[in-house]
């Protein structure tokens, strides 16, 4: 089958963790698919076992997504080739563990051009050719601690709950268009986000901690169904109703406790 003639679902961050599952459930129905992240190695270990278990079309693209310009450019490489991107998984984040005024600026930073510019430019280029084609599904993946600000989480907290505000305010703008856009607002998971966020993993997260399958398959679910947003895990959905029922002080005094710190 011809490039121009497949529908695609484009997943960034996809070396690792959720993005490397929501590579493989997408596989698993049979949809083509573009693996989008830094290592280049991984990214082609991924493709292969995809192509040989689901028999399904891979494209790889290295790109560093904290960069704007290489973001510009993989848009335009992609609709050169008359590429059609139906789904956009905004999965790509980073994120770390400790007080604000101790980590250097330049990091805090990188936290923001990834988690909110990246993934801002990927909505607004992708999403416009959804919006002329009146169809199209994007969700991004924004987290638990979107719900409130977190100690020695500021940076991060403060960018998932632009990612869910920006993903409420578009799934009514677009909706409209026929484009789809729902929020993934995932607890702590086992894919390896807590090492690199050097995070400590106190008992009662690790009570919570889910593994990545049934959090992207209640992605996958919610965006299919159009879903606004979703909390996967009862635990997680517990918090999010602590969140609304209880004043500022107290749920982040609670949460303070549970991280931690």
């Amino acid at each position: 089958m011809a490039e121009e003639t497949k529908s695609w679902v484009l997943v960034t961050g996809a070396s690792s963790g959720f993005g490397v599952e929501f590579a493989k459930q997408y596989a698993a129905q049979g949809r083509s698919l573009i693996l989008v992240a830094r290592t280049l190695s991984k990214l082609e270990s991924l493709a292969a076992e995809l192509r040989q278990n689901f028999n399904v079309g891979v494209m790889v693209e290295q790109v560093d997504l904290s960069s704007i310009i290489e973001v510009t450019g993989l848009y335009q490489r992609l609709r050169e080739r008359n590429i059609v991107v139906d789904v956009l998984i905004n999965n790509a984040g980073h994120g770390l563990q400790g007080p604000f005024m101790d980590e250097p600026l330049e990091h805090s930073l990188a936290m923001v051009d990834l988690d909110i510019s990246s993934l801002t430019a990927m909505t607004r280029l992708f999403g416009n050719d959804m919006r002329a084609r009146k169809k199209g599904s994007i969700l991004l993946v924004a987290s638990l601690l979107s719900y409130q600000g977190v100690k020695n989480f500021a940076v991060y907290s403060a960018a998932k709950a632009y990612v869910l505000k920006f993903s409420d305010a578009l799934h009514r703008e677009l909706k409209a268009d026929g484009v789809v856009v729902t929020a993934l607002c995932p607890g702590l998971s086992d894919t390896g986000f807590a090492a690199g966020a050097k995070q400590k993993l106190t008992p009662a997260l690790k009570m919570v901690m889910m593994q990545p399958r049934p959090v992207v398959r209640a992605g996958i679910r919610a965006l299919q169904a159009g879903r606004m947003s979703v909390v996967p895990g009862f635990g997680n959905k517990a918090i999010t109703i602590l969140t609304w029922a209880t004043p500022r002080w107290l749920h982040q005094s609670i949460m303070a406790a549970v991280m931690g710190v």
